[in-house]
């Protein structure tokens, strides 16, 4: 089984080309969605002791905790410190399942931080998904709650899209139609069926 990480910075399009792999019988496991489950359960006690107040009714309070983290480099740390072993435990989890059912020739990693935590390692391809800059901050903009500031405060802490692009196996520009997008999925899949499946034995079986 090849083990693929997806990537891509903020309103790139992640989300739309994982659907697609989905589409198409690969397993995708959404690491944003886990930090989302482990908010509400398994990481609470955790993240109210190292930042009090930041819980409310048993689930972290996302607003109180960006204000805690307050573009703190240190506390992000601290906060990773305790999320990314979760993450990467249900990471686990998912790609021994997917490897177990022989049903999959390839699960994808879909991880937002996948190189600024070092995970493109663990994985035998990386694809990045991106899009013209004007476009990306148009898509974000357009988001509730989003703000120029805000927007560059998060691009600030992610790996630059060139560095991404230049470091992918594989780049989905999604500044196009869909339709264009999904020909490259395609294309990506038909070039892993001859990649060398490796990362899954030496990372992932046995960890």
């Amino acid at each position: 089984m090849i083990v693929v990480g997806l990537t891509g910075s903020i309103g790139m399009g992640k989300s739309t080309i994982a659907e697609m792999f989905r589409e198409r019988g690969i397993p995708v496991f959404d690491a944003d969605a886990e930090v989302h489950r482990l908010y509400a359960g398994e990481a609470v006690a955790a993240v109210e002791a190292a930042f009090p107040g930041t819980t409310h009714d048993g689930r972290v309070d996302r607003v109180r905790l960006a204000a805690a983290l307050a573009g703190d480099e240190a506390r992000f740390r601290k906060l990773e410190a305790i999320v990314h072993p979760l993450v990467r435990a249900a990471e686990k989890r998912f790609l021994q399942k997917a490897d177990k059912s022989g049903a999959v020739a390839a699960a994808v990693l879909e991880i937002p931080l996948l190189f600024e935590t070092g995970r493109d390692k663990h994985v035998d391809a990386v694809i990045v998904v991106s899009a013209p800059a004007e476009v990306q901050r148009a898509r974000v903009l357009a988001r509730s709650g989003m703000t120029p500031e805000k927007l560059d405060g998060l691009l600030a802490r992610q790996t630059p899209d060139a560095e991404k692009r230049r470091r992918a196996d594989f780049v989905v520009d999604t500044g196009g139609s869909l339709a264009n997008s999904e020909a490259q999925v395609d294309a990506i899949l038909d070039s892993l069926k001859s990649k060398p499946a490796e990362a899954y034995a030496r990372h992932w079986q046995n960890s």
